[in-house]
């Protein structure tokens, strides 16, 4: 209570008094709304002035002692606490200059050391830090603070400690800092929105290298929360960057990839980025001896990027205020994510689990968290001192012109936070956030499972059966016609011949005329003497350039690699489907009996040429323009609804073994 009244200028008794005005028995715990009450109202004058809070240690001591004082709001020795809080405050600041000493050896002892606390030092669970995360988004975002704080506290038991957190919001400042001292991309002047992310390739950092073909130019490659840039490196200076927008709503993509010397695929630490404007996809390598963890950590940034645009995009987020809200939202996960990797750089933590729309674009059932969120974020008001654009903007980061808004909420903030008129609004979405982890573990333990099947490969030449399957490539493309509504006229004559054939019974009659269609075709190929023409089939597996040996081998290892996926997926399939038949998946096997006796009592009843009927009626129907203006994304809700159904299967397990059992005589 001492900081309290030393940060608010306001005696204990006089808080009490405010807040015991605003408080009803309905509203919860006396002791633990009021631990809230007050934190809040000096939550919102610590954030106008966080910057130097962070660095002077004052705001993790007082936030870490908030989160205590909220576990065990009935503490007898409150005084005691409160000033020995003060004097860890004091110490803290000492100490300041030997910690930067031992920065390097923070890892080091985060993981050696930081078990041994366990029972000797008071430590904060996870509802604390989720509670602390709601009202501030600087240590975690109130969308993915469980996951934040289960990598935070991996080492500890579920525990977090005091030095921990300290670390953690410290090296949160140094990477704001480090970020603001980079250059900006040359030939390029940044929006007002946009802020640089993470930059290498300069003189202090790892390369990045651009293949064009069988050339590699070195360069600085620089991300933003609107574009990627890629600045070749010249004999002085560096080259006008090449800009990659990433903001765009067009049909555009990254993934990973493999490259090499004359673009043989020898090294797995690389990635594409291909969209409809570029002739070439752009092909930026990241060389390290042995992981790729540099090129995953690019991907998952650059992913995270475009989700969130599209985010922005598809629920229609047009009011500027939100908009920087939820890219200012971005900005905090991916610098979390970069304190993360520095605080544990002995086993860096995996980038979903900061960051906010790569997380829940893997998880099930994530769509609907996202739906949520784009309903809670009409309810930001980015005034509020305590809101992520608020925070960057107290951390020194400009803001839009646009959001130079003066707000002042001060009593509506610490009124919503002491009788919780906004816990009905983050119901719904906490509430799909533990269904999307709910769901989540069920998958994981399903490709635990698959993960840990072991396959035999084969030899398959996959080159010679492409260039055989070359003829049909037209049949393929006609269908794809057909189905596209490319040609109009076409598909509702060939939709309206199926109907009729099968509306007729003319269904064998159809099957003679294709049958005497092929020995037509053979007659004619004949009598041209196609047989004397071709007398064998070339399959080209050349290129432009020799292969060398090295490419060969390279190029028939990736093939076999490619073939043995195959055979492992039709192997996984195979298993979920016994994993279903014996009822190892109840759940699923539930689902699937259901449906099948629905399926029988349909075919039993209704006549099955009405059943075709209907099927091609409902074919023609979604797939033409008008139903796919109409059905607005439904199908794909759909389609994911089915692949997380069917990712959730858990596989039967199966053991690999090389003796053969005995046969009994």
């Amino acid at each position: 209570m001492l900081i309290l009244h030393r940060e608010l200028g306001s005696s204990v008794d006089h808080l009490v008094k405010e807040f015991e005005a605003k408080w009803t028995p309905e509203v919860g715990d006396y002791s633990k709304k009021l631990v809230e009450f007050c934190s809040s109202m000096a939550l919102i004058k610590f954030c106008q002035n966080i910057k130097e809070k962070i660095s002077d240690g004052s705001y993790s001591r007082f936030t870490y002692d908030m989160m205590l004082a909220w576990d065990n709001p009935r503490a007898v020795d409150e005084e005691s606490s409160t000033e020995e809080s003060i004097g860890k405050e004091k110490e803290d600041r000492k100490i300041q200059v030997k910690e930067q000493t031992d920065q390097d050896d923070i890892s080091l002892f985060y993981s050696d050391q930081m078990p041994l606390l366990v029972n000797h030092e008071p430590s904060v669970e996870e509802d604390a830090f989720m509670w602390l995360s709601s009202l501030v988004p600087l240590a975690a975002d109130i969308v993915n603070r469980r996951f934040t704080f289960e990598t935070l506290t991996a080492l500890t038991g579920k525990r977090l400690f005091y030095p921990a957190y300290d670390r953690f919001l410290k090296e949160i400042d140094n990477c704001m800092r480090h970020l603001q001292k980079q250059a900006k991309p040359k030939g390029i002047e940044l929006a007002d929105d946009e802020f640089i992310l993470h930059v290498e390739g300069t003189a202090t950092s790892q390369r990045v290298v651009r293949h064009i073909g069988g050339s590699s130019w070195p360069g600085r490659l620089t991300l933003t929360n609107c574009a990627l840039y890629f600045e070749a490196s010249g004999v002085i200076n560096y080259e006008d960057a090449l800009k990659i927008d990433l903001s765009r709503k067009i049909d555009h993509s990254v993934k990973p990839v493999a490259t090499g010397p004359w673009g043989a695929p020898l090294f797995d630490k690389a990635i594409i980025y291909e969209s409809p404007d570029l002739q070439e996809g752009v092909l930026l390598e990241f060389p390290e001896i042995t992981s790729s963890t540099r090129r995953d950590h690019w991907l998952a940034l650059i992913k995270e990027i475009l989700l969130m645009h599209n985010f922005l995009s598809d629920f229609k987020v047009e009011c500027p205020i939100q908009a920087w809200e939820m890219h200012a939202r971005t900005i905090l996960s991916i610098i979390r994510l970069h304190a993360a990797r520095e605080m544990l750089r002995i086993a860096p933590p995996s980038p979903t689990e900061f960051l906010i729309f790569s997380l829940y674009e893997e998880l099930p059932k994530g769509d609907y968290v996202l739906e949520q969120l784009a309903q809670s974020l009409k309810r930001v008001n980015s005034g509020q001192p305590c809101s992520a654009s608020s925070i960057l903007r107290k951390l020194n980061l400009p803001e839009p012109n646009v959001l130079s808004l003066e707000a002042k909420i001060e009593s509506k903030v610490s009124e919503t936070i002491a009788v919780c008129k906004d816990d009905d609004n983050k119901t719904s979405l906490e509430t799909a956030i533990n269904q999307a982890r709910k769901e989540g573990r069920g998958v994981a333990k399903a490709r635990a499972v698959m993960e840990g099947l072991k396959e035999e490969g084969i030899g398959e030449n996959a080159t010679i059966l492409t260039e055989l399957l070359k003829p049909l490539r037209s049949v393929f493309l006609w269908f794809r016609e057909i189905l596209s509504w490319e040609r109009p006229a076409t598909t509702l004559l060939v939709f309206a011949a199926i109907i009729l054939i099968v509306y007729k019974e003319w269904i064998g009659k159809a099957l003679s005329a294709g049958l005497l269609l092929v020995v037509a075709n053979m007659i004619r190929a004949r009598q041209e003497r196609l047989k004397d023409k071709q007398k064998e089939i070339v399959v080209c597996t050349g290129s432009d350039h020799t292969p060398s040996t090295r490419e060969n081998i390279v190029s028939a290892h990736y093939g076999f690699l490619k073939v043995r996926e195959i055979i492992k997926e039709a192997n996984v399939t195979i298993l979920k489907l016994h994993s279903v038949l014996v009822s190892r998946a109840h759940k699923h096997a539930n689902t699937v009996m259901l449906a099948m006796i629905g399926l029988a009592m349909m075919f039993a009843v209704i006549p099955f040429k009405y059943l075709i009927i209907a099927v091609v009626f409902h074919s023609m129907i979604t797939t033409s323009p008008l139903a796919k203006h109409m059905v607005n994304n439904q199908g794909g809700d759909r389609d994911r609804r089915l692949k997380e159904w069917w990712e959730s299967i858990p596989p039967t397990p199966i053991r690999v073994i090389n003796e053969a059992p005995v046969s009994p005589k």
